[in-house]
């Protein structure tokens, strides 16, 4: 594997100012000290922090009106929530309706760190949310900086195989746990010293209860498939993403499900109109895909 960029250059692990966002947590004791700014993104800043002999990753959220990320419709559909008075004040535009949807919004990647974890999927370890803040693990390379992404790095086809096999693993204990990612690429799969990981949570999926779910899982399979068969051409004429939903419709999905990378696509007549919504649909997920892609670029 050869790394082509970092996200932080050497040497830059020093003190700095305490964030305002961050110094409840330091306060708290929870932080000891903010070393330095790791990224900054649509949704939200990333800072590495020392935890006593531990260094972590601090994400803090931007505020809803300076996110650019929607919370689109799709993404929240099926999302459960607790406490009726919430879901009552939530399918309303008051003030305090748009406070309880936002709260919604940011626990979701708290939720489904801790159930994701709990399943077994590589994801960075939680260890906190405080006020719009998430305490986690720094998922780091050989050298304990911290790791790059998948877009910033070169394989070897042999990696790349092994990657997708793992990647795909977690894909199917994910959807085993009720979840899907929803916006999975090569963006937010991050490469520790052995590992893919997979980071940015916060519009998980209830497979369970969104109707867009299908489309979402093959979404996500498809942009793994894509970026892996860069490395691995083989990789290409794979069917992973309708062979592990056919498996979860069918009540057949487990944790360690064996795949075989293969599936009988249904040879009767389709529904014209229904096959031109679907392409449209998937005209305008591909648009705003490469503007994110675009987006990422500019920010790097």
């Amino acid at each position: 594997m050869t790394i082509q960029s970092q996200q932080v250059e050497p040497g830059t692990e020093t003190y700095m100012k305490i964030p305002k966002r961050l110094q409840p947590l330091v306060d708290e004791g929870m932080v000891d000290e903010v070393l330095y700014q790791l990224m900054s993104g649509k949704e939200a800043q990333v800072f590495v922090v020392r935890c006593g002999d531990q260094v972590r990753c601090a994400k803090v959220y931007k505020e809803a009106q300076k996110r650019s990320f929607k919370q689109a419709v799709q993404y929240q559909e099926g999302r459960k929530v607790r406490n009726s008075r919430r879901a009552r004040a939530m399918s309303k535009k008051t003030r305090y309706g748009q406070k309880e949807q936002e709260d919604a919004w940011l626990n979701a990647e708290v939720d489904a760190l801790y159930r994701l974890a709990d399943a077994g999927v590589r994801v960075p370890e939680p260890f906190g949310f405080v006020d719009g803040v998430l305490l986690m693990e720094m998922i780091a390379d050989s050298e304990g900086k911290a790791a790059p992404r998948l877009d910033d790095v070169t394989l070897t086809p042999e990696q790349a195989r092994s990657y997708h096999s793992k990647v795909i693993a977690d894909v199917v204990r994910m959807l085993s746990a009720g979840l899907i990612h929803g916006d999975l690429s090569e963006f937010n799969v991050l490469v520790d010293a052995t590992d893919p990981v997979i980071i940015d949570l916060p519009q998980a999926v209830n497979a369970a209860g969104n109707n867009s779910a299908e489309r979402m899982l093959e979404r996500d399979v498809d942009n793994m498939r894509r970026y892996f068969g860069r490395f691995a051409p083989e990789l290409l004429n794979t069917d992973y993403g309708k062979e592990i939903w056919a498996l979860y419709e069918a009540g057949d999905l487990h944790p360690d499900s064996q795949l075989t990378g293969c599936f009988e696509h249904d040879t009767e007549s389709a529904n014209v109109d229904e096959l031109l919504d679907v392409i449209e649909a998937a005209k305008e997920e591909e648009w705003e895909r490469q503007e994110r892609l675009r987006d990422a670029e500019d920010e790097d």
